[in-house]
């Protein structure tokens, strides 16, 4: 494995060539009608008419770095094995992207590994939670069964050793991290609004510290998904939940009582808050955990906060056009995290 990474500094070949031969659909060996290409900020994702491939870009930032093959390589490997967690028959492999012996891109086979990808089975988009909920086509039982699969996950994840002073301090740093993004001046925000919601998160840390303590002492967090949105889940039988957050463990190390409330919080934004009501009750069912209200409040502003954030980075990487969106999606991420906080 070694010596096929180590042939990357000898062939250099850029990330524009790379998407051009992937965008091709005689580039791959399953010859697919056509292929769909979708951009993000840290990949690129081909999809076929039965498979996806997945392209990490080389990006290098303070919370990930696919900067080189050998990253790149690894963290792959990572996302096949973390998301068969969820997804077991979804993750088929990881696949590279070589130079054959004329010189040529080709996937698989012999050559030097040029780029590694991820392949996936594609699974139906009509399926998938997001999707189903704006075709109001999720019934309760639907939720149910996911519900319970993640309840199932949540008993057998790896338990994660932290004193409760950590777990506090952990999330007293990022309460501080997302009013400080926030409050930057060329976004113009609201400051009293933004100040309002950092006192109240953190006065619950202040007040209450034994409401957090108590989730560490019953040996509650663990390796968790990372990443829990609707998009992520699709209702087929079994459900499966694909997209784990790889690239950093520590942001998967969570309460799965603060996932589920992510979860919620997105399935409301979206228009479909029973989702929420409904996955909490199966959980505190198939775990015998039943996390306070003032808890699941707390994480839900927590996490409305930080997609705040999330949403009004945007307006400094997209052009002027697109600004108005992003503004409106904080806005609308900044009430929700009042809402919740004002039941604290």
């Amino acid at each position: 494995m070694a010596k096929h990474l180590s042939r990357e500094r000898l062939l250099k070949v850029d990330l524009p060539t790379k998407v051009t031969f992937l965008r091709r659909p005689d580039s791959y060996p399953e010859h697919p009608s056509r292929v769909e290409v979708i951009e993000s900020h840290m990949s690129w994702v081909f999809m076929l008419d039965e498979h996806v491939y997945k392209l990490k870009k080389p990006v290098h930032h303070s919370f990930v770095d696919f900067s080189t093959l050998e990253d790149r390589f690894y963290y792959c490997h990572e996302s096949i094995r973390l998301n068969r967690r969820l997804a077991e028959d979804v993750y088929l492999g990881v696949v590279a992207l070589i130079i054959d012996r004329d010189g040529r891109l080709q996937l698989g086979g012999d050559g030097d590994p040029v780029e590694w990808l991820v392949r996936m089975r594609r699974l139906p988009r009509d399926l998938m939670l997001d999707s189903a909920i704006e075709g109001d086509r999720v019934s309760g039982e639907d939720v149910h069964r996911f519900a319970q699969r993640l309840a199932a996950f949540y008993r057998r994840a790896e338990r994660v050793a932290m004193s409760s002073q950590q777990y506090r301090e952990r999330l007293q740093h990022d309460i501080e991290a997302n009013q400080q993004e926030l409050a930057d001046p060329d976004y113009k925000l609201p400051w009293a609004q933004l100040a309002r919601l950092r006192a109240q998160q953190l006065g619950l840390l202040e007040k209450q510290p034994l409401l957090f303590s108590a989730r560490v002492e019953a040996d509650r967090i663990i390796e968790a998904h990372g990443d829990l949105r609707p998009e992520h889940i699709c209702l087929t039988s079994p459900p499966v939940v694909i997209d784990c957050l790889e690239f950093n463990r520590e942001f998967r190390i969570l309460d799965p009582v603060h996932e589920l409330a992510y979860l919620a919080l997105e399935c409301e934004y979206a228009g479909a808050e029973f989702i929420g009501e409904i996955a909490f009750d199966t959980y505190r069912q198939e775990t015998a955990d039943d996390p306070s209200p003032q808890l699941i409040d707390f994480y839900k502003s927590y996490r409305a906060a930080l997609r705040a954030r999330l949403s009004i980075w945007h307006v400094k990487d997209h052009e002027a056009r697109e600004h108005a969106k992003w503004i409106s999606r904080t806005e609308r991420y900044l009430r929700l995290a009042e809402k919740y906080a004002d039941r604290l």
